[in-house]
């Protein structure tokens, strides 16, 4: 589990990266993803330093088949491309802040708890900064964004419905 949620983090801060670069006439992007994905490099951070305390070494795992999935919903012509990314985005953030609260409340390792608990509020204003951006540049209506947001809340229900459990945090 914990050697996943590294490579989730470090696959966060690849895709906001990504997001500058695909979008620098964007400039609203930048900063605030920026910013994200230094956060999202601090937590891998942290986890893989949690890992090798406990003498896991990190390494190549091959990722669920979630993101894969949720993301195969994106729309190809621009600008509801770019929306619906930042939407994807939002809703694998929001997962990882449920699954992380389900952790830490479960849990009863003291340091792992602690690690859960301190990153729930980062998920959860990830989640959020996600879909201001999309808001934010202007490109639909809120109740366009509000209606594809729940379209790909339901394709993502389908998607984890569907998909064979496994031992990870986005599995």
């Amino acid at each position: 589990m914990l050697l996943d949620h590294a490579h989730c983090e470090k696959r966060a801060a690849s895709n906001a990266i990504n997001l500058i670069f695909r979008y620098p006439d964007k400039a609203s992007l930048a900063i605030p993803l920026s910013r994200l994905a230094r956060e999202e490099l601090a937590h891998f951070e942290e986890v893989v330093e949690i890992l090798a305390r406990r003498g896991t070494p990190y390494r190549r795992i091959q990722p669920t088949p979630y993101a894969a999935r949720l993301t195969s919903a994106i729309r190809g012509e621009e600008p509801a491309r770019l929306i619906d990314t930042l939407l994807c985005c939002s809703l694998i953030e929001a997962r990882s802040c449920e699954r992380m609260r389900l952790l830490a409340d479960v849990l009863d390792d003291p340091e792992l708890v602690r690690l859960y608990r301190g990153l729930l509020a980062a998920e959860a204003r990830h989640h959020e900064i996600f879909v201001d951006l999309a808001r934010e540049l202007g490109l639909v209506s809120e109740d366009e964004l509000r209606a594809r947001l729940d379209e790909l809340a339901q394709h993502e229900a389908h998607v984890i419905a569907t998909t064979e459990p496994e031992a990870r945090l986005h599995g």
